[in-house]
C-alpha cells in the first residue's frame, strides 16, 4: 500500500473465465491505458443500454469521466473489465476491446456502490453474473461487506443478476429508483448458485469441443522435414482421417508430403483457405502455435488441441510458452486441451469425433475416459482395445494446462450416452473442486479414479500443481470424500469399469459362487472375506461331466430371489475342456434376473461374446470376465462399496446456529492490520483473542489463568473455582503428564503450591534459562481428550482432522481428516474413523461420551475453517467430550494473508 493509500495492481484480480456459451474471456482490473478501449466500449452501447447505466442517453464520456473511471486505487474505488483481442489488432497485448465494466466506490466503511455495464453482443451470456463474483470476491478482499446499487425498474436483467447471485438481498422503490443492497457474505445458496453456473458454462465448453464436425489440421508445413516429431504426428492424424474419417470433415494445412483429397478430408494450400471450423488440432513447433491460434481467431474455433510437447516441462522458457499459448486461446474464446495431447474422440452415432493421434477409433461404448500424458492414452487405448471395452469419448488432457478432468466431468453428468466416468490422473490440479464435482457426478454416474503415485504428490513435470503440507494419505481421503471408486492401478480401472459398464449397482454385498471345483469356491470365499464381502451361498461345484440340466439347475438355485446379491462364477477345467455351457447359463441367469455378475473362467477375457445374454426388455447383458478370481472379486467389491455409498443420506452442509460470521470477519481483519503494520506476516493470537474469535463461531473456551508463583497459582484458582488443574505452558511439557508436565484435581491451597513448584523445577531442567510460566485451569467434569485441527493447505484448502488426544494417536497416526465444508454425516463419519473411536462409546464399561457434542464442535471448526481461510492453522486440544458435554480447555490459532483458494468463491479458469 502505497503512502496516498493506493494498493499497487492486484495482479491475484485477474482471471480467465468460462461464460454460458462456453465461450471464454479475460477478467482484469482496469488501468488508466485502458481509456481509449473505455470510450470505444461506450460509444458503442445502445442508447438503450446507455440510459440503463447513466440514467441518461450518454454516448461519449468527458476527458474527467474517462480519468475517474480509469484511475482508481484498488482499494475505495475499483473496477473489473471483462476484455477481448481488438478486433483490427493482432491479439493479446496488441489492443483490447472491453466487453464488460464492473466498479465499486466505497461510500462508508464496509459499504460500497456498484454499478455495471455489459456490452450490447455480449448481453445474455452470462457476463454481468460473472463480474458480480469477481468483484465480490475483489472488495471482500478490502474489507467492503456489502453492496449497494440504483437500478432503473426496467432494468430486468441487472436486477436479476442480483437477485439470482444467492446473497442476502433487499430491494426497495423510491422515486421511480431501485435500490438494491447485497450482502456480501457467501452464502448456502450463493455457492450453489454458482457451482450449477460453473456446471452449464464449463459443460457448455466441452461440448463444443466434443461435437465438434468441422476440424483443421495445421502441421509444421509442407516443406517441413517428414521425420520431424510434429510432421510425424500431423500425418498420423491424416492417415487415421483417411481410413476413418468418421463424421467429420478435416481440413489439412501444412502436412509435409503429399495429402489427396478424401471423403472427409480436404487439403489446404494456405491460410487464406482456412474457412469457419469447430476445432483446430495442431502439430507444430512451440514457437509456432501462438501465431497460429491467432490466427484461428474469426474462424468460430471453440477449442484447439496442441499434441506437440516442448512447453512447460522444458523449464520456465517453455512454462512461458505455455502460458502465452493458454491466455491467447482464452482471449479468442477458445479451450485449449494439451500440450503434449494425444488428442480427443467420440463415439457418438452421427456425430463421430476422431482427433487425435490413435491409428482407429475404440469401440462405441458408454464409458468416458479422461487422462493426462499421451503414454498413459497409448496404454488405456490398447486395454480398452484387448478388452473389449467401448467407450463414449476419450480426451487427453496432456499437461492440462486448461481443459482438465474437471472439465470433462461437468460434461459427462449430463451426457445420455456416458454412463461410467473413469479419470487416469498423473496428478490433480485443483482437489477441492474435483472433490465437489466429482461428489455431484458420482450420485449419478460411477465415477472410477487411478491416481498415478499414492499420494498424488509426485508432480509430472509440466504440470502446475500447488504444493501441500497436507499428509500424504489426504488424497484418500478426499476421495474417500467425494464417493469416487478408487482403483489401484490402470489395470483395475478397467476391472471396475467392465463391471460398471455392463451391470447394475448391486443391492448388497451378500455373494454367491458358483465355482468348478472346492479349491476355486475356497479362493473365492477368501477373497470375498478379504474384501469386506459377506458369503450367502456357494453352489454344488459344478463337475466336469456334469449335464447341460444340472449345470442349468444348479446356475438357477444361485439366482433364486433372495439367495445372494451378486454372484462370483469361476470355471477352470483341469482336464476335460471348458464347453462353454456354464457361460451361457450364467449369462442367460444374470441377463434374466439382473442380478450383478462376474466371472473368471479358462480362455475368457474382457466382454467375450459367451457371456452375452438378452433381458426380458430386450437388452443386450455382458458379464465381465477376468484373468483371476481375485481380480473379478476385488473389482466387485469395489462396486459393492460405491453401491452402498449411493444409498447412504450424504447430509447437509453443517452450518451450526449462532455463527457470527462478519465479525469474525472483521477480528480477523483487524489482528492482520496490526500485525502488518508491526511487519509482522503472521501473528499467534493469545488467548483473550483466540476466546473471542471462537466465540463468534459458538466455541465456548473454558479459561485459564497463567501465573508464575504459587500465590498467583492460589489467588487464580479461587478466582477461576476449585479443584483446578495445573499445567505448564512449555512447548515439551504441554499436554505431557507423564513428564509432569500436567497435574489435575488439586483441591486446596496447600496441594496446588507443592504442584506450582514441582512443576517450575521440571520446567527449569526443561529450560533452565527461561522464567517457567503454568497456567491454572478450573477443573471440568472427567471424560475423553480429543484434538479438533484445522490448517489452510495450498492445495487442498481447508483441511480438519481430529484424533483422540495421547502418544499413542500421535506415533500411530490414527488421526481422521476431511476437506471442508463438510455435511452433518461427514462429521458423523470423521469422529467414528479413526481407530480408538471406541473410547468415545463406553469402552471396557466407561460412560459413553457426548459424541452429540463433540460433533458439534467439529462441525464449528469446519464452518470457521471454511470461511476464514486467514485461519492458517487451529489447534483445540484438549476438547475433552464428557457425558453430557465437550470443553474446549485450550486453543491455538496462528492467522496470516490468504492466499487465493484454488477453488475459491468465484469462477475462474487455471491460471
Amino acid at each position: 500500500m502505497a503512502a496516498d493509500g493506493t494498493a499497487a495492481y492486484p495482479v491475484g484480480w485477474e482471471a480467465d473465465v468460462v461464460l454460458r456459451d462456453g465461450s471464454t474471456t479475460h477478467v482484469r482490473p482496469i488501468r488508466p491505458e485502458d481509456a481509449d478501449a473505455l470510450q470505444r466500449f461506450q460509444q458503442g452501447q445502445s442508447e438503450r443500454s446507455a440510459y440503463l447505466r447513466f440514467f441518461a442517453p450518454v454516448t461519449r464520456l468527458t476527458e474527467r469521466e474517462l480519468r475517474l473511471f480509469t484511475h482508481v486505487d484498488h482499494v475505495e474505488r475499483a473496477a473489473l473489465v471483462a476484455v477481448r483481442p481488438a478486433e483490427d489488432a493482432g491479439g493479446v497485448g496488441a489492443g483490447e476491446d472491453i466487453i464488460g465494466v464492473a466498479r465499486y466506490d466505497v461510500v462508508e466503511p464496509g459499504l460500497a456502490e456498484v454499478a455495471f455495464n455489459i456490452a450490447d453482443s455480449v448481453q445474455g451470456k452470462g457476463l454481468g453474473s460473472v463480474l458480480l463474483e469477481h468483484l465480490a470476491a475483489a472488495a471482500r478482499e478490502r474489507g467492503v461487506r456489502r453492496f449497494t446499487a440504483d437500478v432503473l425498474p426496467q432494468n430486468g436483467s441487472m436486477l436479476a443478476v442480483f437477485r439470482a447471485a444467492g446473497y442476502g438481498v433487499h430491494q426497495q422503490l423510491d422515486d421511480g429508483v431501485v435500490t438494491v443492497s447485497v450482502d456480501l457474505d457467501p452464502t448456502e445458496r450463493s455457492r450453489e448458485v454458482m457451482a450449477d453456473r460453473e456446471h452449464r458454462a464449463e459443460a457448455r465448453s466441452m461440448q463444443g469441443l466434443l461435437a465438434a464436425r468441422r476440424v483443421l489440421l495445421v502441421g509444421p508445413g509442407a516443406d517441413a522435414a517428414p521425420s520431424t516429431v510434429e510432421a510425424l504426428m500431423a500425418r498420423r492424424v491424416v492417415d487415421a482421417a483417411l481410413a476413418d474419417p468418421g463424421d467429420t470433415e478435416l481440413a489439412v494445412l501444412g502436412v509435409p508430403g503429399p495429402v489427396e483429397a478424401a471423403p472427409g478430408v480436404t487439403p489446404l494450400a494456405s491460410w487464406a483457405e482456412v474457412a469457419q471450423v469447430d476445432l483446430a488440432v495442431l502439430a507444430l513447433p512451440p514457437q509456432e502455435a501462438v501465431e497460429a491460434v491467432r490466427r484461428l481467431a474469426g474462424h468460430g474455433a471453440r477449442g484447439v488441441v496442441v499434441l506437440s510437447a516442448g512447453y512447460a516441462e522444458t523449464g520456465q522458457r517453455g512454462l512461458d510458452r505455455q502460458r502465452a499459448l493458454v491466455r491467447t486461446a482464452h482471449a479468442h474464446g477458445m479451450r485449449v486441451v494439451g500440450p503434449a495431447s494425444y488428442g480427443l474422440l467420440t463415439t457418438t452415432p452421427g456425430a463421430r469425433l476422431h482427433a487425435s493421434l490413435a491409428p482407429r477409433p475404440p469401440a462405441p461404448g458408454v464409458v468416458g475416459l479422461f487422462c493426462q500424458s499421451a503414454p498413459a492414452a497409448v496404454t488405456l487405448s490398447a486395454t480398452l482395445e484387448r478388452r473389449g471395452l467401448g467407450v463414449s469419448s476419450l480426451v487427453s488432457a496432456g499437461h492440462r494446462a486448461d481443459v482438465s478432468g474437471n472439465d470433462l466431468m461437468q460434461y459427462w453428468l449430463q451426457d445420455p450416452a456416458t454412463q461410467v466416468v473413469c479419470l487416469y490422473l498423473e496428478s490433480i490440479g485443483n482437489p477441492r473442486k474435483f472433490s465437489r464435482i466429482a461428489r455431484r457426478v458420482a450420485a449419478e454416474k460411477p465415477v472410477v479414479v487411478v491416481v498415478a503415485g499414492r499420494s498424488g504428490q509426485v508432480v509430472p513435470p509440466g504440470h502446475a500443481v500447488r504444493a501441500t503440507r497436507a499428509p500424504r494419505r489426504m488424497l484418500d481421503e478426499l476421495l474417500r470424500q467425494a464417493g469416487v471408486i478408487r482403483a489401484e492401478n490402470a489395470h483395475q480401472l478397467m476391472d471396475v469399469a467392465q463391471v460398471v459398464a455392463h451391470q447394475p449397482l448391486p443391492g448388497g454385498r451378500r455373494v454367491g459362487i458358483l465355482a468348478s471345483s472346492a479349491a476355486l469356491a475356497a479362493l473365492v470365499a477368501e477373497a470375498a472375506a478379504a474384501n469386506d464381502l459377506v458369503v450367502a451361498t456357494s453352489s454344488d461345484f459344478l463337475s466336469a461331466d456334469m449335464s447341460d440340466e444340472d449345470v442349468e439347475r444348479t446356475v438357477e438355485a444361485l439366482y433364486a430371489p433372495g439367495a445372494c446379491d451378486v454372484v462370483v462364477a469361476v470355471d477352470v477345467p483341469v482336464v476335460m475342456p471348458r464347453s462353454g455351457t456354464v457361460a451361457r447359463a450364467v449369462a442367460r441367469a444374470a441377463a434374466r434376473t439382473g442380478r450383478p455378475t462376474v466371472a473368471s473362467m479358462l480362455g475368457l477375457h474382457g466382454m467375450p461374446e459367451e457371456l452375452v445374454a438378452t433381458a426380458p426388455d430386450g437388452r443386450e447383458v455382458r458379464v465381465p470376465a477376468f484373468s483371476t478370481p481375485e481380480d473379478a472379486v476385488a473389482a466387485l467389491a469395489k462396486v459393492v462399496g460405491h453401491a452402498a455409498w449411493r444409498d447412504r443420506d450424504h447430509g447437509t452442509t453443517a452450518r451450526p446456529a449462532g455463527v457470527q460470521q462478519a465479525r469474525a470477519r472483521r477480528l480477523v481483519e483487524a489482528h492482520l492490520r496490526q500485525a502488518a503494520a508491526a511487519g509482522d506476516g503472521e501473528v499467534h493470537l493469545d488467548e483473550d483473542a483466540a476466546a473471542e474469535l471462537l466465540a463468534c463461531y459458538g466455541l465456548m473456551l473454558h479459561r485459564s489463568r497463567r501465573v508464575r508463583t504459587a500465590a498467583e497459582a492460589v489467588a487464580a484458582a479461587d478466582g477461576l473455582g476449585w479443584p483446578v488443574a495445573l499445567k505448564s505452558t512449555a512447548r515439551t511439557l504441554r499436554h505431557r503428564a507423564d513428564l509432569g508436565g500436567v497435574r489435575l484435581d488439586l483441591a486446596d491451597a496447600e496441594e496446588l503450591g507443592e504442584a506450582v513448584e514441582r512443576m517450575r523445577a521440571v520446567a527449569a531442567a526443561f529450560a533452565p534459562d527461561r522464567e517457567p510460566v503454568l497456567e491454572v485451569q478450573a477443573m471440568v467434569p472427567s471424560g475423553v481428550a480429543c484434538v479438533v485441527r484445522s490448517t489452510e493447505d495450498p492445495l487442498f484448502g481447508p483441511v480438519v482432522s481430529f484424533g483422540l488426544s495421547g502418544d499413542a494417536t500421535e506415533l500411530l497416526d490414527d488421526v481422521a481428516y476431511g476437506i471442508a465444508p463438510l455435511t452433518d454425516v461427514d462429521v458423523h463419519e470423521l469422529v467414528r474413523s479413526v481407530r480408538a473411536a471406541p473410547r468415545l462409546f463406553g469402552y471396557q464399561g466407561a460412560p459413553p461420551a457426548d459424541v452429540a457434542a463433540l460433533e458439534d464442535v467439529v462441525a464449528r471448526v469446519a464452518v470457521l475453517a471454511d470461511d476464514l481461510p486467514e485461519v492458517a492453522r487451529l489447534e483445540l486440544y484438549p476438547v475433552v467430550v464428557a457425558q453430557e458435554c465437550a470443553r474446549v480447555l485450550h486453543a491455538s490459532v496462528r492467522l496470516r494473508p490468504a492466499e487465493q483458494r484454488a477453488d475459491g468463491l468465484r469462477r475462474a479458469l487455471p491460471a
